[in-house]
Order: structure tokens, then C-alpha cells, then sequence
């Protein structure tokens, strides 16, 4: 005879007239298409690829920090990272912000010869950019290899004297180490390129810093030579004044007279 399945429920029946009646109320509130014609602005699939590519210039791509452990894939990393700043420098050589990349990427890795290396070949490519002087010799300083930096400083000031910053930088290392006669040295070598007020200024600062009011006298004497300014002079005469030297003052207010009469 044939077979007839158990029958089901009443409670089974209930439960799955419910789920089905739930079904059709969730799709009767989903909203209805009323225009099925094509948008008049059609996206395609380029204008998507170029809006994603522009975002991505937008926010420049930025490696994940890689943690090396072992000396074969530390030495591995390195080549791959040589191998990557030689080729992109092979492509464009005057590139100075990807020379000083390579640098710093070698700083980091403690090669200071490789370092050095970078730099002076990076000289060879162009030896009157500033910014290339300042990073070479703040490295030096940084890893304290003063004498190394002193090398570079004296290097960058011979070959651009009128270059301010590299003079001010290379005195303040020489007065933090201490070194008040090399830094004095130093100011003699810049004002004999007879620079701006600033550069006197600062020289006279320096001396009364070392306790030397009659250094900084003597400074003034060679600042109102150089710029015979009434503002010269004014800063002479203010000077002997907070020295308390009244008279000194006058007689600097009265030579300033006779010379620029």
C-alpha cells in the first residue's frame, strides 16, 4: 500500500503560516521602484577606478612598520631599501629630498660611513644647496661626531659665506661645547664678510655672555666702521648706557656726529 507521512501538527502549521505572513509584511514596506528607466548620469567603471586613485594620492600610502629579527633578513631589508633609493636616484639624481632620504635611512641603520657617502655624492650633484649642508652637519652633531661636524660647518661656510644660518649654527654648537674662544674665532671670520646688523649683534651678545663688556666694546667699535648707520651708533651708545658708563655713551653719540657729518 502506499506510505503516508505522520501528520504534522497544528502548532507546526501555525508557526510556519506566521513566518510566511511576516515575509510578505517586511516586502510590502520595502519602497517600490516606480522608475525603471536608466539614470541620466551613467557611473562607469573608469570614472570609479579614477575617483579611487585620486583618494589614494589624496592620502599618500604609508608602509607598515616591518620588525626585523634576524641578521640574514636584517641584511635582506637593507639591500631591498639600497636597491630602491639607487634606482630612483638612478632615474632623476637631482633629486635632493630623496638624497637626504637615503641618508637618513642610513643614519638610522648606524652606517655613518654609508651616511657620509650618501651626502658627499649628493654635494657632487649639487654642492651650493643649503639644505643639503644644514642635514649633513645636524647628523654629525646629532650622533655627537663633533670634530666630523666641525668638518662639514667649516666646509659649508668657506664655500657659502653669505649664507647666515650655517654661520649661526656652526657658533651656537661651538658656545654649547664650551668653546667660547672658537666661537669668538668664528664671529671674526663672518664679520670680516662685513654682514648684516644681526650678525654684529650677536657677536656682542656673545660677549657680554663670557662676561667681556670690553670685547663687545671692541666689537662695537668694528660694527659702526662696517655700518656707519645712525642705528649703529644708537646701539653703541645704549650698550655703554646699561654699563653705566654715562660718559662713554655721550662720547659714542658725539663721534657718531662727527662721522656722519
Amino acid at each position: 500500500g502506499r506510505r503516508t507521512s505522520p501528520p504534522k501538527s497544528t502548532a507546526t502549521v501555525r508557526a510556519r503560516r506566521s513566518r510566511a505572513a511576516e515575509k510578505m509584511s517586511a516586502m510590502s514596506n520595502m519602497p517600490k521602484v516606480t522608475n525603471k528607466q536608466p539614470a541620466p548620469m551613467q557611473i562607469t567603471a573608469e570614472q570609479i577606478l579614477r575617483e579611487a586613485r585620486e583618494r589614494q594620492e589624496d592620502e599618500p600610502y604609508t608602509a607598515p612598520a616591518q620588525k626585523v629579527m634576524d641578521p640574514e633578513e636584517l641584511a635582506v631589508y637593507r639591500m631591498k631599501e639600497r636597491k630602491q633609493y639607487e634606482d630612483r636616484l638612478r632615474m632623476n639624481r637631482n633629486a635632493m629630498g630623496a638624497w637626504i632620504k637615503y641618508a637618513a635611512f642610513e643614519e638610522a641603520q648606524r652606517d655613518f660611513e654609508r651616511a657620509r657617502s650618501v651626502y658627499e655624492r649628493a654635494i657632487d650633484v649639487d654642492h651650493r644647496n643649503s639644505a643639503l649642508w644644514l642635514k649633513y652637519a645636524e647628523m654629525e652633531m646629532r650622533n655627537r661626531h663633533i670634530n666630523a661636524a666641525r668638518n662639514v660647518w667649516d666646509r659649508a661656510v668657506t664655500l657659502m659665506p653669505r649664507m647666515d644660518q650655517f654661520w649661526f649654527k656652526y657658533i651656537y654648537m661651538e658656545e654649547m661645547l664650551g668653546n667660547v674662544a672658537g666661537a669668538r674665532a668664528l664671529f671674526d671670520r663672518w664679520t670680516e664678510w662685513e654682514p648684516e646688523d644681526h650678525a654684529w649683534t650677536s657677536f656682542v651678545r656673545l660677549e657680554l655672555r663670557a662676561n667681556q663688556p670690553d670685547r663687545a666694546r671692541a666689537v662695537f667699535q668694528r660694527y659702526v666702521a662696517c655700518h656707519n648707520l645712525p642705528r649703529a651708533w644708537v646701539k653703541w651708545a645704549k650698550f655703554e648706557e646699561k654699563q653705566g658708563q654715562t660718559a662713554n655713551s655721550r662720547a659714542v653719540f658725539e663721534a657718531a656726529i662727527q662721522e656722519m657729518d
